[in-house]
């Protein structure tokens, strides 16, 4: 049986009711808070329509009537108002994102410091996603005049929002139809799959939102970026400078600079999920710079498909056994970490029995 409106509009008023006060609704503040002009008597009779169809309950005989699941149910689908967020929200959620990033970054810039002081070498640690980064839901909500609140969920399970400004005010129809264009012709595709092409064959379809489209892809092209770049940390560079081997000038200025660029140190090799550690020895690095030294490589899982890396660089003549040891133990624990599991118990050091 289909809801009059008047049906509706109680129904709708005793479930907004009940969630503020937490206490059974009855007639007379149904007819305060809808401003229905009708009797008692009249509303009461709605009541019990409404409960014999499983809208409602009534949990005492003389009390009001509270929501069922049922009514929670069809007022979430289909009486319900969006929710827009004022600038405050926003900022207190982007605040909340950034603080999280910034508690990564902590962990993994304290984890190279660490691991350089227990080496003696330079030590590097990055995190990345170990898939391609794509979007797998849009959402644009329109905020305030003139201002939207585009929110992007990637397939790593992470979602981004940003305020956009844009002059002119869609309606409900209109960003109904921007968020269906989003969600059926950009989703499911990687950072390299965004094309001037893609957003031309949208152009008639979008109308009057295609700037607003544009500027929310343009949002998720920055997301998908981001999450694919490995956040790198490097710390004990000048720990060469300690060993015999880069005495010269040259050779430990080679090195130095190729500790200080990132995208160089993204390309080393992870080791497999199997062995967990990879040893490079010398020649075996492909990079130039690395010929003469030696790298030692273990993985750790932050989890949310996300997957580090933590290394250490060194001469060839490194104690190869007590830095796989360190940098295992240390991996383990990092995994631990980010899974939420206790660390690993101590390991007896065999050099102090």
């Amino acid at each position: 049986m289909e809801l009059s409106d008047r049906k509706r509009k109680i129904l709708r008023t005793i479930v907004e009711s009940y969630i503020e006060t937490a206490e059974p609704v009855g007639s007379k503040t149904i007819a305060d808070l809808a401003g229905l002009k009708l009797s008692s008597a009249t509303i009461r009779n709605e009541m019990a329509d409404l409960t014999a169809m499983g809208y409602l309950e009534q949990p005492h005989t003389s009390a009001g009537r509270i929501p069922s699941p049922a009514g929670y149910r069809l007022y979430v689908n289909e009486l319900m108002d969006d929710h827009k967020l004022t600038l405050e929200e926003t900022r207190s959620l982007n605040e909340a994102l950034r603080l999280k990033m910034q508690e990564l970054d902590q962990v993994i810039g304290e984890a190279s410091r660490v691991v350089s002081q227990l080496t003696n070498y330079p030590a590097f640690i990055s995190s990345a996603a170990s898939t391609r980064a794509t979007v797998r839901r849009y959402e644009v909500l329109h905020v305030d005049r003139g201002s939207y609140l585009a929110v992007v969920l990637t397939n790593l399970n992470q979602a981004q929002n940003k305020l956009l400004s844009y002059p002119a005010d869609f309606s409900a129809e209109q960003m109904q139809l921007l968020c269906s264009i989003l969600n059926g012709k950009f989703t499911g595709r990687n950072v390299d799959q965004f094309s001037p092409e893609l957003l031309r064959s949208v152009r008639d379809e979008a109308g009057d939102t295609l700037e607003l489209l544009v500027l929310t892809v343009s949002f998720a092209v920055e997301v998908l970026r981001h999450q694919e770049n490995q956040n790198i940390r490097v710390a004990g560079a000048t720990h060469l400078l300690q060993q015999p081997e880069y005495r010269n000038v040259d050779k430990a200025q080679k090195l130095l600079t190729y500790l200080s660029d990132d995208s160089k140190l993204a390309a080393l090799t992870a080791p497999s999920a199997a062995d967990g550690m990879q040893i490079i020895i010398g020649p075996e690095n492909v990079a130039d710079e690395l010929k003469d030294t030696s790298v030692v490589v273990a993985s750790y899982d932050i989890g949310d498909n996300m997957r580090g890396l933590i290394g250490v660089v060194g001469p060839t003549r490194m104690d190869y056994a007590k830095v796989a040891a360190r940098l295992s133990y240390f991996a383990d624990g990092m995994s631990r970490l980010f899974g939420g599991d206790a660390l690993p118990p101590p390991r007896e050091d065999p050099e102090k029995k």
